[in-house]
């Protein structure tokens, strides 16, 4: 049995570094976290004269660079003057040049929001009258590609490897001094800082081409590199790994001089002891305390780097948010990386220094504020993101909430069970404790006795020991097989000594299972840091219908219809113009965009007017490509006003296809 579960034991660790990473693979890039909530002109508008500037109002402030917002003629050439402005709160606009000709116009951007994701997107608007135009927008989203999979698997294991560092490291201060200088304890932090070290500087790295152009190439431009330094972003990656340094040292010491043991001085029964004098408990307690309280500084510090450069920088009470937002990461940690810790302590530990029913008790209690402080922070961050309970439930970040809180409930049964192991290996402990002290003094003092039988036993041991240096004298290979051997007999005996207790076998049951649900836990979490918040969707919702409300008063009818055809990037937004909405000939426009608003291709759309209470239609139109995400047709004739039906039908692939309607009044 435990050869089968001590593999899975050292794969549970790496899958906090690499497991969430490789759900990756099968993933949509990440949803940026400014939305575009207006523009002028408005997209898809038909404006008589050329405007002197195109502006886009987001949701959240934007960082700008030279190329951020883009306008580009029918012919593909740059209509605009040059870089982008700030022209009042989230409002941004570039100037158009002079004399532009009639057709349609492209515009484009790509910004980084104030909580560090980059977002693009693109639409037309036209002068004059539509055309056709020969610009088309890369298909690939902001954030994409093979450097925007690097930079999110980088953000993964920066998570985990903080979980493991800060999490062990408060483990064996606050619950297992003793685990210092176990082997595989030390291996298992080390491993931490190198995971959350590497990432660091990749995500360093890789930020300047992840927000910008995405190419691979440009991860080792240094101009890049500079500009990125320059941003809060940046700053927040330098002083993680300013901190990682200091960490660095706190475990040199930690595995160091807090390691070192007492000496050891022979009592009267023949048994060893560690007896430090009072000036080393002094030493040991004073470099306990600077131990923890200089730890306890570092990882705040470490904490601090994502709460001030994410999610918690901006948006609502972002000065109370911040501190709250590293109260819940140290609980994180403290929880599940003490939980790993714990887990290789029971496993890899050897028998004479596992862990006492004590160390695993009061990781309980740790375990159990740590669940306090992740409620009380998880609630208030909650209400701070997702602010609705219909965004709780219709929104991708509200889902993947409700899917964390579900694991946090499962985490928390399975430690009840714990404890409950915990107890009972302490009860049996408390009983067990004389009889095992008797049979100790027992078998020292049959082994100190004198008699034939100790003369017989030394005379024996001589002699074995001087045919095992004839032998390894004799043979080298013949000797080193043997210590080998020995070896793993030691080993197997270390596991056998180990199984042997069931209590502690359960206990070790208990704290895998644990471990595995914390490990797609760690991965739902990570989820949600880049994933949109849901309050930021609906504003964004709000505003875009706000803004189709003011097109329907004016004339013209806008409907936005989200449709899902089940296939692969088969998700998506429909946007149908409609201009002048009334009886007649009427020009209708048809955008399609994925659901971070970057328009996209599709094989096929087709419309449908149906008016039900004149049993009229449905009248299908089949509109033009004009350009990436973009169909139109002219003269869509409405033959009698009343509340139409308008159905439209979108093709993903050869077989994925849905269609998708809304009510409107035309005429």
């Amino acid at each position: 049995m435990t050869q089968t579960i001590a593999p899975r034991v050292r794969s549970l660790v790496l899958l906090l570094l690499a497991a969430a990473g490789l759900l990756l693979a099968g993933a949509a890039p990440a949803s940026a976290h400014a939305a575009l909530t207006g523009s002028d002109p408005q997209q898809g508008a038909v404006v008589d004269k050329a405007p002197a500037q195109v502006s886009l109002t987001f949701s959240e402030t934007v960082s700008l660079s030279d190329d951020s917002l883009r306008v580009l003629d029918p012919k593909g050439k740059r209509a605009d003057t040059g870089a982008a402005s700030n022209v009042s709160g989230t409002t941004y606009a570039v100037k158009l040049h002079s004399g532009l000709p009639d057709g349609t116009y492209t515009v484009t951007y790509q910004v980084v929001s104030a909580d560090s994701h980059p977002v693009a997107g693109a639409y037309t608007f036209s002068i004059g009258a539509p055309s056709s135009t020969s610009v088309t927008v890369s298909d690939q989203t902001a954030g994409g590609g093979v450097v925007g999979w690097l930079y999110g698997f980088g953000r993964y294991v920066s998570y985990a490897g903080f979980t493991v560092l800060a999490g062990g490291a408060a483990f064996v201060l606050a619950c297992w001094p003793r685990g210092s200088g176990v082997r595989a304890v030390q291996r298992l932090v080390v491993s931490g800082w190198v995971a959350l070290t590497a990432a660091t500087l990749g995500l360093l790295l890789l930020r300047g081409s992840y927000t910008s152009s995405g190419k691979f190439g440009d991860v080792f431009d240094l101009e890049l590199l500079g500009q990125v330094l320059q941003t809060k972003t940046g700053a927040a990656l330098v002083s993680r790994l300013l901190l990682l340094a200091a960490a660095a040292l706190f475990i040199a010491v930690l595995f160091g001089a807090y390691a070192r043991p007492s000496p050891t001085t022979t009592l009267n029964d023949g048994a060893s002891r560690r007896l430090p004098d009072s000036s080393e408990e002094d030493e040991k307690r004073d470099l306990t305390f600077g131990l923890a309280v200089g730890g306890g500084v570092v990882a705040a510090g470490i904490a601090a780097t994502w709460a001030m450069s994410e999610h918690a920088s901006t948006g609502l009470q972002a000065g109370i948010a911040m501190p709250v937002d590293v109260v819940h990461l140290l609980a994180v940690a403290a929880w599940l990386g003490g939980l790993c810790a714990l887990l290789v302590s029971l496993y890899r530990a050897p028998a004479e220094a596992a862990p006492a029913a004590g160390a695993v008790r009061r990781f309980s209690q740790i375990a159990f504020g740590s669940v306090v402080a992740l409620v009380a922070t998880g609630l208030y961050q909650s209400w701070r993101q997702v602010g609705s309970w219909t965004a709780l439930t219709g929104t991708r970040y509200g889902q993947l909430l409700l899917v964390k809180i579900g694991l946090v409930v499962v985490l928390v049964g399975i430690a009840w069970l714990s404890r409950r192991w915990t107890a009972q290996l302490t009860d049996t402990l408390t009983a067990t404790g004389g009889k095992q002290q008797e049979r100790t003094k027992e078998r020292v003092a049959a082994r100190t006795a004198p008699g034939d039988g100790k003369r017989a036993d030394t005379e024996d041991g001589k002699q074995a020991a001087s045919g095992s240096k004839r032998t390894d004298a004799a043979d080298p290979k013949r000797a080193a097989q043997l210590a080998r051997q020995r070896a793993a007999m030691d080993t197997a005996r270390q596991k056998r000594v180990r199984d042997a207790d069931p209590i502690r076998h359960g206990l070790r049951r208990s704290v895998l299972a644990e471990a595995g649900v914390a490990v797609v836990l760690l991965t739902v979490t990570t989820l949600l840091t880049s994933a949109e918040p849901g309050r930021t969707v609906e504003e964004a919702e709000a505003a875009t219908s706000a803004s189709s409300s003011s097109s329907s008063d004016a004339g013209a009818v806008t409907l936005d219809m989200t449709f899902d055809t089940g296939g692969a990037d088969g998700k998506g937004v429909v946007r149908l113009d409609i201009d002048p909405a009334r009886v007649g000939g009427n020009e209708m426009h048809v955008y399609v965009q994925r659901p971070n608003g970057r328009a996209f291709d599709i094989p096929e759309v087709k419309v449908a007017f149906t008016l039900k209470s004149k049993d009229i239609g449905p009248l299908p139109v089949a509109p033009d490509h004009v350009t990436t995400g973009h169909w139109s047709a002219n003269g869509v004739q409405i033959p009698m006003a009343g509340e139409w039906n308008i159905a439209v039908t979108v093709r993903t692939s050869d077989i994925d296809q849905t269609t998708v309607s809304k009510n409107a009044q035309i005429g």
